[in-house]
């Protein structure tokens, strides 16, 4: 079980950017540890947590592996987790 982290890579608010925070092993897994990282819940998107660029450290010191982003969708993918976006019909 392994928590990933990419490169803070993305454009985000406050002018910072941004990393996605992802398990390959289960969202409980990824859930426990963006809360031990101090993530608010409010950055949870389907299968991932976005994450400024100021927290990418602390969650590599905390054990998630730094990977590519194509890695970590990559692995997301494998695991199953990866949830799509679901468009309403116009």
């Amino acid at each position: 079980m392994t928590v990933l982290i990419d490169p803070p890579n993305w454009p985000g608010p406050r002018g910072l950017m941004w990393s996605h925070l992802v398990s390959d092993a289960s969202l409980e897994e990824l859930h426990d540890f963006a809360a031990r990282l101090g993530v608010p819940g409010r950055a949870f998107d389907r299968d991932h947590y976005d994450v400024p660029e100021t927290v990418h450290a602390r969650a590599v010191s905390l054990g998630a592996e730094a990977v590519s982003s194509r890695e970590l969708l990559r692995r997301l993918i494998a695991a199953g987790l990866r949830r799509r976006k679901r468009h309403s019909p116009r």
